[in-house]
């Protein structure tokens, strides 16, 4: 069985046929679905999707891009919804200097700090999201020797991989590595031991190849897990198994599901 670590199933993208597409997951072989918010409302209707869905899980926080005007009221709000019994992360969080209206660098760099520190005294990992924003990412979470979690759709260089790699973070993997443009992705998979390697969608967005221009679901992971298992030399039913297991490490369910 497949386990999508990182896929946004409270988006709007899937309105239209949100409660088909979960309930026929575990017979397209996705047994278990990691749905992460971006901001309150989202990381609420995450949790709601875990509540109605026993394949569904859910992470909360508050994401780089959607962090402006957050304060002590947000935090708490997610705070509040981390204790639910299916939450299993605090996420998705980080640093984004891709789009120039984005709130100012040093805010993103605090609302992460206290979400980092939020995860600790919680005892979760986070997923964090890192977008142009390598160097500062990275100084962020060494800040925080005995922090872990996972680099979703991991896009930094081998070296910061190796970094990362040796604190104990997992990588996430996602369609882009799919893509004829993917030149640094087998240099990060060439480093990364398999037992460090989750398999995301961040679904609807980054669908891989051949299906790429449409949106993306936890069904087309097969793809992002045949390529994988091309540059690390396994089969496809042996990445299918180590990336399950990887997952449930990741997020602390092993023996649970």
């Amino acid at each position: 069985m497949i386990f999508d670590t990182h896929a946004h199933y409270d988006s709007g993208g899937f309105n239209a046929d949100r409660e088909e597409i979960l309930a026929a997951l575990p017979a397209g072989n996705v047994g278990l679905v990691l749905d992460p918010g971006c901001d309150v409302e989202s990381s609420r209707a995450a949790v709601e999707l875990a509540e109605r869905f026993p394949h569904v899980y859910a992470a909360v926080g508050l994401h780089p891009e959607d962090c402006a005007g957050c304060g002590a009221r947000e935090l708490d709000a997610i705070r509040a919804l981390a204790r639910h019994e299916k939450v299993v992360a605090i996420g998705e969080i980080g640093l984004d200097y891709y789009w120039e209206n984005n709130p100012p660098k040093e805010f993103q760099q605090e609302i992460f700090r206290r979400q980092i520190e939020l995860a600790l005294e919680l005892d979760l990992p986070v997923i964090v999201h890192d977008r142009e924003a390598h160097g500062d990412s990275l100084a962020v979470v060494l800040d925080y020797p005995e922090l872990r979690g996972v680099f979703h759709c991991f896009s930094g260089s081998p070296e910061m991989a190796r970094e990362l790699l040796r604190r104990g973070w997992y990588l996430g993997f996602d369609g882009p590595i799919t893509y004829k443009n993917a030149r640094r992705a087998p240099e990060v998979a060439a480093v990364t031991p398999l037992e460090r390697m989750v398999v995301e969608t961040d679904a609807p967005y980054l669908t891989p190849v051949p299906f790429r221009g449409k949106r993306n679901d936890s069904r087309y992971l097969s793809y992002v897990i045949e390529k994988l298992a091309e540059w690390k030399n396994v089969t496809p039913a042996e990445m299918e198994r180590i990336t399950w297991e990887n997952g449930l490490r990741l997020y602390g369910l092993e023996g649970s599901v």
